[in-house]
């Protein structure tokens, strides 16, 4: 895995070429890329979220799709529509005209903007990676990548998403505001004429071959069993669940929260040259992998009580193998 470790590191330089800070958010997103995961990114308007999923397009050498949404976006307007036309013969027949998701790497700005029966159909589409219509079902090109925006729920004309399709996004990763050092690189870089030019560090052949071959490193019997007793500690409902869990939490993650642990899990181990996965590496990713599957009650929505909180508690009740024969 050295190779893949070094071309995990030549993707980050090079992206970096245009994005400043944002280390850690750089890597969580590549390692959703290698996992074969969709990811969401919250922040305010104007950090670069939509810069950063084009340039890492870019980077991967894959085709970068684009729907921005609005409360007006109808489900036709992203999965496509079957329109007239002319064949061969001068018959009219009907054509099935693909829409915008029908791309390798498909950027959903702004998802929480499109109401309900929109986000149902791009529910479809990151499940099942493929659009029915018309009793047709046509395949989306692979592989294929989700990566939606978030506005904050606080701003205005925002529709929540459903705990479903928040389920479907392997990683929910947070877009901080720049600090002041980063702000005065951004000013440098961003008020000129040219922009940097990236370059493709590899291909999307490429980037399926090496998540077959990560999907076979090993997970010892222990280590998945740390995973599960992670997942199991977000239920309020289990015996032996932590206060802050019983009093705040409504819905803990579901399995596909433990799928995405110990998807991630192998990627983060392979970036940093183990050959098999460790409780080092779950515990690396759980944040941005369960952040968005611990659902609050009203009394921790009330005292805005902050879920990366009780994740931190949760690792620190949770013992590892290591920690327990210590």
């Amino acid at each position: 895995m050295s190779s893949f470790r070094t071309l995990f590191g030549q993707l980050k330089t090079e992206m970096q070429k245009a994005i400043v800070g944002y280390d850690g958010l750089l890597g969580d997103v590549l390692v959703a890329i290698f996992s074969g995961g969709h990811v969401l990114l919250e922040g305010v308007p104007g950090l670069g979220k939509t810069f950063l999923v084009r340039t890492l397009s870019q980077v991967v050498g894959v085709e970068p799709g684009r729907v921005q949404c609005t409360p007006d976006l109808m489900p036709a307007d992203i999965l496509g529509t079957h329109i007239v036309n002319e064949n061969e013969q001068g018959r009219r027949v009907m054509f099935f005209e693909k829409g915008p998701v029908f791309k390798n790497l498909l950027l959903v700005d702004e998802i929480n903007r499109a109401t309900p029966k929109t986000q149902a159909a791009l529910l479809e589409v990151m499940q099942e990676r493929a659009v029915t219509t018309g009793g047709e079902r046509h395949t989306l090109p692979e592989p294929f990548f989700v990566l939606a925006t978030q506005n904050p729920m606080e701003m205005e004309g925002t529709y929540p998403l459903p705990e479903a399709q928040l389920d479907r996004f392997m990683f929910k990763i947070r877009v901080p505001f720049p600090d002041l050092d980063s702000l005065v690189e951004i000013s440098r870089r961003t008020t000129g004429f040219s922009e940097p030019t990236m370059n493709a560090i590899c291909t999307g052949a490429e980037i399926l071959k090496i998540q077959k071959e990560l999907a076979q490193m090993p997970v010892a019997d222990p280590v998945a069993h740390y995973a599960s007793r992670l997942i199991l500690a977000t239920h309020p409902e289990q015996p032996g669940a932590l206060p802050e869990v019983k009093r705040f939490v409504a819905y803990g993650s579901s399995p596909r929260g433990l799928q995405s642990l110990i998807r991630g899990a192998r990627v983060w181990a392979a970036v940093n040259g183990a050959t098999s996965v460790s409780t080092d590496d779950i515990r690396a990713i759980a944040h941005v992998a369960l952040r968005h599957r611990i659902i609050l009650n009203f009394e921790g929505e009330a005292q805005q009580v902050k879920v990366d909180d009780i994740i931190t508690k949760l690792l620190e009740q949770i013992k590892t193998p290591a920690m327990q024969a210590a």
